[in-house]
């Protein structure tokens, strides 16, 4: 039997988070999918660009979870506590957050695929520009560098940048031929 009649047999045709039937499509539900059965979901296109898109979340739309979030399905509850922790800010998705039951290994799953805002290292110049690999800068103001045995001159551009996936603060580049770390707060993007 294939995928798509496995999931529609499972779901009675209907999209296991809001129950909806029109539009129906797969869902494969992240990180670390295979395309099988038990890590796929059969949902409404509403669902879908809603998942893929915050921008287009409608936290009333997701009222639906009250229900579908006792699934015996373990990706529907993975969806749905994710889809929850995203929207906790309302005030009702932290209770349903609250009463949801996950075993150890579908909580590990569900936390797998939510990126916390306030864990990713976002990298800004002195003029709060944000900094991306690959960027030029230029620098605003001379620097010595260490174990270089020379001065990096203000106004000396540093192409290619690349960031340091841990420190806000930091950035590197080639400067006169060496790579150096360089503080975000004495660089400008170009």
């Amino acid at each position: 039997m294939s995928l798509d009649k496995a999931l529609q047999n499972r779901s009675g045709n209907k999209c296991e988070l809001c129950t909806s039937e029109e539009n129906l499509g797969t869902y494969s539900v992240g990180p670390n999918n295979k395309g099988i059965e038990s890590d796929t979901i059969y949902i409404c296109n509403v669902c879908s660009e809603q998942l893929e898109d915050k921008d287009k979340v409608s936290s009333n739309h997701w009222r639906c979870l009250n229900d579908s979030m006792w699934s015996e399905v373990e990706a529907v509850k993975v969806v749905a506590y994710r889809m929850l922790d995203q929207l906790k800010g309302e005030g009702w998705p932290q209770d349903l957050l609250d009463m949801i039951y996950l075993e150890e290994e579908t909580l590990a799953w569900a936390k797998e695929g939510i990126i916390d805002e306030a864990d990713l290292v976002i990298h800004k110049d002195s003029n709060g520009v944000i900094l991306q690999n690959g960027d030029s800068v230029v620098l605003i103001k001379d620097l010595k560098v260490k174990g270089g045995g020379f001065t990096a001159k203000r106004g000396t551009a540093v192409r290619r940048i690349s960031l340091v996936w841990d420190n806000a603060n930091h950035i590197e580049g080639r400067v006169e031929g060496q790579h150096i770390v360089i503080l975000t707060q004495y660089v400008k993007k170009i």
